[in-house]
């Protein structure tokens, strides 16, 4: 006899929510049912899966084994549930879509009422949170297709490009780096240097990018950004100098916190914008036609850096 998805849904639940109380709410079973639930797959699999404690439940080493496990099988059958709802109507239905807080406020405010026009029966769920988090998420099965940049380690994922995004360096107004057409990296690194803080990747991607990344100098007082509106804001009062994004600048970002922007004189001085998902996924057709939409509504597509006008969306 084989374990069933929802034997296996059950102890992934009760993995996630760590009792069996709140495993039953998020089930919608009553907690005999999930209980008798697990102790079946336990007898099916021949191994105790669960240590019942009064503090909650402890996975036990198999248990972790079928909870790794578990999660691509689940996010297969879903996978197939989708797409056969789908079949011959793109973009119906559940879709998770992971995003980076870095990209989110630039390119989702253009294209979200297209993907509403364009694909009404589609029920868009949104996650924003740092690249690691979301690549996890993608090979568990958490998500179905996430907004990133890169260079990040892709292994096990597939991607579509949406854009290339120019890294601009940023400077207080009247600093004297606005004298200059273009800033060359090195001159940076004789500034006090924001960054956001560790985690977020367009911090790696602006210091590889420049070629800055074993030597630029932070601030010393161990301040970080923690949102580029925060960063901005740091920049604009004095505080230092740091990399901006186009598509941050374009949006109006820079010019509000009195924020200068320069090209920097460095190859490949940017990041490429892409959706990603989980190789082999039933939803690449899918994640291919969200890329083009996020291409088509980009608040950077074919602007220079002293452009800020708004680009029509024409998806």
């Amino acid at each position: 006899m084989l374990p069933t998805l929802r034997q296996l849904l059950y102890l992934k639940l009760l993995h996630e929510h760590g009792s069996f109380s709140r495993a039953t709410q998020a089930a919608h079973v009553s907690q005999p049912t999930l209980s008798a639930g697990v102790q079946e797959l336990e007898r099916i699999l021949g191994a105790p899966l669960v240590d019942r404690n009064r503090s909650g439940i402890i996975l036990t080493a198999a248990g972790a084994e079928v909870v790794a496990r578990a999660g691509s099988i689940l996010a297969q059958a879903e996978d197939l549930v989708e797409g056969a709802r789908s079949a011959g109507q793109p973009l119906c239905g559940r879709f998770r879509l992971g995003v980076i807080p870095t990209v989110a406020p630039f390119v989702l405010p253009a294209a979200l009422p297209v993907l509403r026009r364009r694909f009404p029966l589609l029920r868009l769920f949104l996650r924003e949170d740092l690249t690691h988090r979301l690549v996890a998420e993608l090979k568990s099965g958490g998500l179905d297709a996430a907004l990133l940049a890169l260079p990040w380690a892709m292994g096990g994922l597939e991607w579509a490009h949406v854009e290339d995004d120019e890294l601009l360096a940023a400077f207080p107004a009247g600093h004297l780096l606005e004298k200059s057409r273009t800033v060359a990296p090195e001159r940076l690194e004789t500034e006090e240097l924001i960054l956001l803080e560790d985690g977020h990747c367009l911090r790696d991607h602006a210091l590889t990018a420049c070629g800055l990344g074993g030597h630029a100098r932070p601030r010393e007082d161990g301040f970080a950004a923690t949102s580029l509106t925060t960063l901005v804001q740091m920049v604009g009062s004095g505080l230092g100098v740091s990399f901006l994004p186009a598509m941050a600048v374009h949006s109006g970002l820079a010019r509000a916190a009195g924020v200068g922007v320069r090209p920097l004189e460095a190859d490949h001085a940017s990041r490429e914008i892409v959706v990603a998902w989980r190789a082999g996924s039933r939803r690449s057709a899918e994640a291919r036609l969200l890329a083009e939409v996020f291409g088509q509504c980009s608040s950077s597509t074919s602007l220079g850096v002293t452009d800020e006008r708004e680009p029509p969306c024409r998806a």
